[in-house]
C-alpha cells in the first residue's frame, strides 16, 4: 500500500472543514493511519516547501502554512497520491471540477484548503517531516475487503 502526506491547511481549520475534508477522503476508501493537529513552526515550514525556496512566494507560503493550526494527516491505499490529489482537485479551485474538496470548497490559489503529496519520493519525504514512525498506526480495516479487490 502507498501511503501520502495530507495538510488541511490554516484556512481550511479556521473554517472549520476539518470533518468535511477527512469525510471525504474516508469516503473516497482512503485508509487513515495518522493524524495530529498542530502548529508548524518557521523551521518545518522552510522544510517543507523547500523546493520553492527561489520562487518569488516562498515567504508568503511559509508565512501562510506557520499562520495557525493544521491538521496533518497520513492515508494509505493503492496509488494514495493519485486519490488523494483527483480528491482534492488543481491546485487553482476555480479550475477544479465541483465534486473535488478545492472545487467546492474554496476560490482563491492562495486559500486552497489543502496540500498533497505529488509523488510516492515526496510523500515518503513529508511524511518523514511531519511524523515519528510511532505515530503512524498499522491495522486491518474490515471494511478493505469491500474497497479493494
Amino acid at each position: 500500500m502507498e501511503r501520502t502526506l495530507v495538510l488541511i491547511k490554516p484556512d481550511g481549520v479556521q473554517r472549520g472543514l476539518v470533518g468535511e475534508v477527512v469525510s471525504r477522503l474516508e469516503r473516497r476508501g482512503l485508509k487513515l493511519v495518522a493524524m495530529k493537529l498542530m502548529q508548524i513552526d518557521d523551521a518545518l515550514a522552510r522544510q517543507h516547501y523547500a523546493e520553492h525556496v527561489d520562487r518569488p512566494f516562498f515567504a508568503d507560503l511559509v508565512e501562510f502554512i506557520s499562520s495557525s493550526p493544521v491538521v496533518a494527516m497520513v492515508w494509505e491505499a493503492d496509488k494514495a497520491v493519485d486519490a488523494v490529489r483527483n480528491t482534492m482537485g488543481e491546485t487553482n479551485p476555480v479550475e477544479s471540477p465541483m465534486g473535488t474538496i478545492r472545487g467546492d470548497l474554496a476560490l482563491d490559489i492562495g486559500r486552497n484548503l489543502i496540500h498533497g503529496s505529488d509523488s510516492p519520493e515526496t510523500a515518503s519525504r513529508e511524511i518523514n517531516l511531519f511524523f515519528n514512525p510511532s505515530e503512524i498506526q498499522e491495522y486491518q480495516r474490515n471494511t478493505d475487503l469491500w474497497i479493494n479487490e
